[in-house]
């Protein structure tokens, strides 16, 4: 599976790279985070609960930085297992870019696999499941670290939906 997009954060790049890298305020953001620990500056482990379709499974793992940039880029892989669910092995490309003193916006590159009883799921709910924790993971960081809810990149709604809320 394979997911990129953009998330603009209301906060300047130096304080979007020092979020990025505190492990207090990713275990606040990542849903179902139960642990998150920093073992050393470029590795952490972590804990993580989540439920794809019929199936939820705690998954315990291992996650690396590195081709670290400060404060620009980073790749972030890492490797879990979820026991009977499965496995889930990939890294994410995340890079910084600075629109304005105060605001920032993280560009990231996914790449993950998975096997298991998750892989018999099926690709659809699997990637619908992946972009919806995203989601949720980029809306509470910009608003930790913005302190205002993130703007996807995408604002508005359009079509119909945007002339109902009179957002043309």
């Amino acid at each position: 599976m394979q997911m990129n997009d953009s998330q603009r954060i209301p906060a300047p790049k130096e304080k979007v790279w020092a979020a990025l890298n505190d492990p207090d305020i990713l275990k606040q953001c990542i849903p179902g985070c139960q642990s998150l620990d920093m073992s050393s500056p470029t590795e952490m482990t972590a804990t993580v609960v989540f439920k794809v379709g019929p199936v939820k499974a705690t998954f315990g793992g291992k996650v690396t930085l590195s081709d670290l940039d400060p404060p620009n880029s980073y790749r972030i892989s890492g490797e879990g297992s979820g026991g009977v669910a499965g496995f889930a092995k990939g890294g994410a490309a995340v890079r910084l870019e600075a629109e304005g003193p105060d605001v920032t916006v993280l560009h990231y590159e996914v790449d993950a696999q998975i096997g298991g009883k998750l892989a018999q799921l099926g690709s659809r709910l699997i990637d619908s499941t992946a972009k919806k924790l995203a989601g949720e993971f980029f809306a509470s960081f910009g608003q930790v670290v913005g302190g205002a809810a993130a703007a996807p990149a995408e604002a508005a709604p359009k079509g119909w939906l945007g002339k109902l809320t009179g957002a043309v």
